[in-house]
């Protein structure tokens, strides 16, 4: 992803909701497939990290991005910004 890319998909999340909370059960594999989904209907997604999560949130992030063949578009404070390019279903 280039930084163009990459500041372009910022701005687009700067307008978004979070659609999902990290809590103290942190990353279960209900939680990824749920993320893998949502990356699938919607490209870009923002989570939040709740107080009572002892993780990083950076460490998070990156987790989550491998196990969702995602890209981590930035981590601020305790949000996080994934994005994955969704499959376009070619018509004939």
């Amino acid at each position: 992803m280039t930084t163009k890319q990459r500041a372009y998909l910022k701005s687009l999340a700067m307008t978004i909701d979070p659609i999902f909370q990290v809590g103290k059960n942190s990353m279960t594999p209900e939680f990824t497939k749920a993320v893998s989904e949502a990356l699938e209907a919607r490209e870009l997604i923002k989570i939040s990290v709740l107080k009572n999560c002892a993780d990083d949130p950076k460490e998070l992030a990156g987790i989550l991005a491998e196990r969702t063949r995602s890209q981590v578009v930035q981590v601020i404070g305790k949000k996080i910004v994934l994005y994955r390019e969704g499959k376009e279903k070619k018509k004939k």
